[in-house]
């Protein structure tokens, strides 16, 4: 019961201290909803993931038929569908850009996104996405409102489009993409869904297997207890 209340408290403090460090560089964090059971959702957030992330960010936690059964798809739909034909079933979605050569064209090294979602919470991808805006100063042109200074480009740029900042800071189109506003959002919160599922496949087992966890343990207690009452009944 200790180590429970423990990861709990940790957990929880996890979470405050992702919106304090939010709260304090300013910056609003936009709620998105996540369901790891909506598998087609899913299974759009790794399409956009395979097409516009995994060539410069690797997951290298997950492996591509965990993935497919995960998401209610056959081997060979994977194959088809998201993968390149170099890479075999059983691989974990690594990519072939060097370490060392990332350093030196984008001056960092890309993060491995398996646990992104649980290192930055999902609220903060989903903002971050969406506020890229056009910043000249940059070697890539491009800014972001929830990370100052990025090194990433807005690879999404051709769905959302260009944003700017007006005189008071806010973000303005420059540019409009080939989705509206509403859409790309949606694509967004997919791909933000897709990040929080490989963060944590078995969550949903987890949770599950929870319930039935703390519903024995009510049992167990509802035993236990007049047990305990009978047994120490004539020491007291």
């Amino acid at each position: 019961m200790r180590t429970l209340i423990y990861a709990l408290f940790i957990g929880l403090m996890s979470v405050a201290s992702a919106q304090v460090m939010a709260a304090a560089d300013g910056i609003h964090l936009d709620k998105v909803e996540i369901d790891l059971s909506d598998k087609a959702s899913l299974q759009r957030g790794a399409k956009t993931f395979m097409n516009y992330c995994l060539s410069c960010h690797q997951a290298s936690y997950m492996r591509y038929n965990r993935m497919g059964k995960d998401l209610g798809m056959t081997d060979q739909q994977v194959k088809d569908n998201l993968m390149l034909a170099s890479d075999k079933i059983g691989d974990t979605m690594t990519i072939a850009m060097r370490a060392q050569d990332a350093q030196k064209w984008f001056g960092v090294v890309p993060p491995d996104l398996s646990v992104i979602a649980r290192a930055k919470g999902t609220d903060y991808l989903y903002t971050y996405l969406r506020t890229f805006y056009l910043d000249p100063t940059k070697p890539m042109g491009t800014n972001n409102l929830a990370f100052k200074d990025v090194g990433m480009p807005h690879v999404l740029w051709e769905q959302q489009g260009y944003k700017q900042r007006n005189e008071h800071g806010q973000l303005e189109t420059a540019s409009k993409g080939s989705l509206s506003t509403s859409d790309y959002n949606n694509v967004v919160a997919d791909l933000v869904n897709f990040l929080a599922y490989i963060a944590e496949p078995t969550k949903i087992e987890r949770v599950a297997l929870g319930k039935w966890v703390l519903l024995y343990l009510i049992i167990f207690f509802l035993i236990a207890y007049p047990m305990k009452k009978a047994f120490w009944r004539d020491i007291h």
